[in-house]
């Protein structure tokens, strides 16, 4: 006797499939607008094609697979871990990345905040406050100390009023020292302009 199958049969079968690498790539390119090698690495291996997933949930998926191919791939390599018991859950990257994006930190002192969490297992949040972390953006606070450098500076300034505008970096990088890198360096940029045009 012919076996048959219904199509019906061959449907459910199909939906209970766990996605395949090609199928899941591809679904990272549409989906997540990532590259073809991102997406490629990220779908490398199951638990790390969940890790991205969960992390990525609700944000910047580029920055995400960034954090996790680069930083989060050192990471557990220098600590002998694994993607499956990773030093940094992903909905605790996710928190940090939320952190880089709403302004509350750099970029940079993301990066001390991510081993600092490797370490010590706390919470995004929790180091930012405990280390005095957070970003300054407050505008009277930036231009008293960039009126602060530029009045510490007089030569400089002159410098810059008499077209060396190179001095523009190393006036940004007196003020990242007093504020001892704190300084939300898109605020001190446009402050720093509008002072300079006075």
């Amino acid at each position: 006797l012919p076996l048959k199958i219904s199509d019906n049969f061959i449907k459910k079968i199909k939906a209970n499939l766990p996605e395949l690498p090609d199928a899941k790539k591809e679904r990272f390119i549409n989906d997540y607008g990532l590259s073809s090698y991102d997406a490629d690495v990220l779908v490398s291996e199951k638990a790390v094609a969940n890790y991205f997933e969960k992390a990525a949930k609700g944000r910047d998926s580029k920055i995400i697979a960034n954090w996790v191919i680069g930083d989060l791939f050192a990471l557990l390599n220098k600590t002998n871990k694994t993607i499956e018991d990773p030093p940094i859950l992903p909905e605790s990257l996710g928190e940090l990345i939320d952190f880089i994006q709403d302004g509350t930190i750099s970029g940079k002192i993301a990066k001390e905040v991510f081993e600092s969490m490797a370490v010590s297992r706390k919470a995004a949040a929790a180091i930012i406050e405990e280390k005095g972390l957070k970003q300054v953006s407050d505008v009277k606070e930036l231009t008293k100390v960039i009126k602060q450098v530029l009045s510490d500076h007089p030569n400089e300034l002159s410098e810059y009023k008499n077209g060396k505008e190179k001095v523009f970096g190393f006036f940004v990088g007196q003020v990242m020292k007093l504020t001892a890198g704190k300084a939300n360096p898109t605020k001190v940029n446009e402050i720093l302009k509008k002072e300079l045009s006075n």
